[in-house]
Formats: C-alpha cells, sequence, structure tokens
C-alpha cells in the first residue's frame, strides 16, 4: 500500500470513528465548538491574511486568471464573513432528533420521522478557503465528520483555516478528527476519497465540470453535484425598467467569480429598443464585455455576435451574453434548454407570467425581481452552505443543515402487536 493510501485509509477510519461520537453530542457542545472556531478564526486574522498571500503569490506566479485569484483571496471582509457565518450557523436550530409528521394510525401506534446525520461527508473543492469554514460548521452542527480536500492553490489558506478548527474542536471537548483537512495536494487522494464507501457515506464535489464529472463518473458512494451556474435574467415586457436595469447590473457586477453571477440575459422583443440602449451602456462602462444576438447588435453599440456556445457558458468573468426572445414562453424555453439549473430570475409586474416562470422553470432557485445573487446560503438565511446543489436528490439548490442529514422511521407504542 502506497503512502497516499495508508494516509487516506488512516483518514477514513478516524472520520468514522470521530462520525459516532458527534452524532451524539449535544446541541450544546456543537454550538461551543462553532463559537470557539470563530474565536480563533478572529485571533489568528494575521495567520489567516500571511498564509493566503503564499497562496496569492503562488497563484499569480502559475497565472491563475482574474475569476481564480478572487475565489482564492481572503481579505478582511472575507475573514469577518467566515466568523459571522460560524455564529449564525452556533445560533440556527439544530436538525438532528427533530421529529417530524408524527400521527396516531388505525393500530393506535404512532409513525413519524426523525432526523439523523449522513455520517461522514467528504468535500471536494477548488480555489476558496473560505468553504473550509463553511463546510466545517455546517457537518459540524449537522453531527456529521467531515474530509475536507481544498484545491493545491489554498493549501497554506487551508492549512491555516483547519488550525483554528482544530482549536475550537478541542476547546468544546469533540475529537480533531470531526474534522479532517488533508494536508497534501495529491491528485490521488481524490480517487481515494471518492471510492472508500466503507469510511465515507455522501461525497460533495464543488468545482469545474471536469471534476463533477470525474467525481460522478467514478465515486463508488453517492454523489450530490454543485454544477457550473449559467444563470438567467429574464426582462420581461411587463417589467419596471427602473427595476431592471440594476437588478441586471447587480446580477453580474456584484461579483464576477461566483456561480450566482448572471451569465445570459434575456429581454423581451417589445421592449428591447427601451431598455437595451442604456442597459448595455452601463454594462459596458463597467468593462463588462458583451456578445449579443443580430437583434440585440442592432440596437446597441460595442457588443460583439453572441454564438451557440455562448448561450451555455458560465463565464466567471466580465462577459455577459444576451438575447432578444420573444416572450416569456420564449424566455423559459431558452433556459430550460441552457441553463445549468442553477438560478434564474424574472423581472415583471405582470402576476400570471411570474407564476409561470416559477412554475416552468427547471432551476434549484427561480425568482421573482430580485438579483440571481442572492441564490445563496447566507442570503437564504441558512448561515452558510455546502454548496448549491443543482441535482434533484437528495438535496437541491444550496445546501445547509437539513441537506446534511436524513431522516429515519421512528414508531412509538405501548405494547401494541400486528393483528
Amino acid at each position: 500500500m502506497t503512502d497516499i493510501e495508508n494516509y487516506m485509509q488512516q483518514l477514513g477510519r478516524q472520520a468514522r470513528q470521530a462520525s459516532r461520537r458527534i452524532a451524539k453530542a449535544s446541541t450544546a457542545q456543537k454550538n461551543a465548538a462553532l463559537n470557539a472556531i470563530a474565536e480563533a478564526i478572529d485571533v489568528n486574522r494575521g495567520q489567516l491574511i500571511h498564509a493566503n498571500e503564499q497562496d496569492m503569490q503562488a497563484g499569480t506566479d502559475k497565472g491563475l486568471d482574474a475569476a481564480l485569484l478572487d475565489r482564492l483571496e481572503l481579505n478582511v471582509a472575507r475573514i469577518d464573513s467566515m466568523i459571522e457565518g460560524l455564529r449564525q450557523v452556533a445560533a440556527l436550530d439544530d436538525p438532528v432528533g427533530a421529529i417530524s409528521d408524527l400521527k396516531y394510525r388505525p393500530s393506535g401506534i404512532q409513525v413519524g420521522k426523525m432526523r439523523v446525520p449522513l455520517g461522514v461527508i467528504g468535500i471536494i473543492y477548488e480555489s476558496r478557503p473560505n468553504v473550509t469554514c463553511e463546510a466545517a460548521s455546517l457537518c459540524l452542527k449537522s453531527g456529521n465528520a467531515t474530509i475536507l480536500r481544498g484545491g493545491s492553490e489554498a493549501i497554506h489558506s487551508n492549512q491555516a483555516i483547519a488550525a483554528c478548527i482544530k482549536t475550537g474542536l478541542e476547546k468544546a471537548g469533540l475529537s480533531e478528527h470531526v474534522v479532517q483537512v488533508l494536508d497534501r495536494s495529491d491528485r490521488d487522494a481524490v480517487g481515494l476519497l471518492i471510492t472508500m464507501p466503507e469510511f465515507v457515506d455522501v461525497i460533495i464535489p464543488r468545482g469545474g465540470k471536469g471534476l463533477i464529472a470525474r467525481v460522478s463518473a467514478d465515486a463508488k458512494v453517492p454523489v450530490i453535484k454543485h454544477l457550473d451556474g449559467n444563470c438567467h435574467v429574464y426582462i420581461d415586457d411587463k417589467a419596471d425598467i427602473e427595476k431592471a436595469i440594476p437588478i441586471v447590473i447587480n446580477a453580474k457586477t456584484q461579483r464576477y467569480g461566483t456561480c450566482c453571477t448572471l451569465e445570459s440575459l434575456l429581454v423581451a422583443e417589445q421592449i428591447s429598443a427601451e431598455v437595451l440602449p442604456t442597459l448595455c451602456a452601463q454594462l459596458i462602462e463597467k468593462g463588462v464585455e458583451l456578445r449579443g444576438c443580430e437583434n440585440t447588435r442592432a440596437l446597441a453599440q460595442g457588443i460583439n455576435l453572441a454564438t451557440e456556445e455562448d448561450w451555455e457558458t458560465e463565464y466567471l468573468a466580465p462577459i455577459l451574453s444576451i438575447k432578444i426572445v420573444a416572450d416569456v414562453d420564449a424566455a423559459i424555453s431558452h433556459i430550460n434548454t441552457y441553463s445549468s439549473q442553477h438560478t434564474e430570475s424574472i423581472v415583471t409586474e405582470d402576476y400570471t407570467r411570474a407564476q409561470q416562470f416559477l412554475r416552468e422553470v427547471d432551476s434549484s432557485s427561480v425568482m421573482i425581481n430580485a438579483s440571481t445573487r442572492f441564490a445563496d446560503g447566507f442570503e437564504y438565511g441558512l448561515g452558510a452552505e455546502i454548496g448549491i446543489s443543482t441535482d434533484k436528490l437528495h438535496a437541491r439548490g444550496p445546501v445547509g443543515l437539513e441537506g446534511l442529514t436524513s431522516q429515519k422511521y421512528i414508531v412509538l407504542g405501548d405494547g401494541h402487536i400486528r393483528q
């Protein structure tokens, strides 16, 4: 057995043992650990920034693009957000042990469902070191042990965060093996992690299409997929333009490197001449490259011709594709054809069309008169998210605490026997 195989087997055994202990931990103990981790991160800001500077320099030297460097960066605001996320998760209700749907049956027994941890969760992600903190907090609060494999580009940042997590777990009297962050970047580690069903119950990959495809094809344990975010906004001909323009600007430019950033804009033909010249000018002024259909290019200056590939591309960059469509039916058809089933929004004052959009668009988050940038566990009140699942089973949309649990049936009787 190779060194990396021995290493992963050891992590797996430790995680399995830790999962049994954390499943029994009290809510108070889990919350104490989360608050202690938040305190450790706050105290060790300098170390986190220094470690991240090493990763940022290495990433720059390797030629990582601006979007990846943006995801990689840890600044004061993002550290503040990590701390706030930990405290919010601590303040959330503990899903473990919650009983629902308890009903009497004709036989006299009561039947219900109880929420239980999944067990050991393996998480594979790229670039964003704050995922280490978010994943650890959600797995811990939901009573799961976790093995975290971050990208090699964030190795120093992830280890600095892991040290804070270890400090918090120990302070709360919990095993340090509840959260284990790989301290090496061997590519073979991914292949081993996803093929250890004796130790790992669920795999959650977060990254590019190549990573997701590899994990989905090779995993021997269930996978909750976080695919790319080719997100859309549709401006209906019944839209309030004073709402539509700020929504689109925010959805595209608030941050370029996130999965809920707007990538394709659809505009109803009847309103296109009124909205596109002004909107396109504002986007270009902010440095966004526009790629549009022929009808779009006829209405505004400085727009490149969009190709078929543009309609299905997640740019993660200051690039936006624009298409003029006939009506809401055409917009829905386009979205359901090209979208990655992540997040879509309609801007309209027509209630019937808004409800049609909600019903018929097949994505994990569907919005009315709001920026796609709200598709986030923090904004949804989950405290943090482990990813945004574009699957339909077992969780969909931002995956928070409840998405990291399962349910088992419980039966309450008093000497009942089946006749």
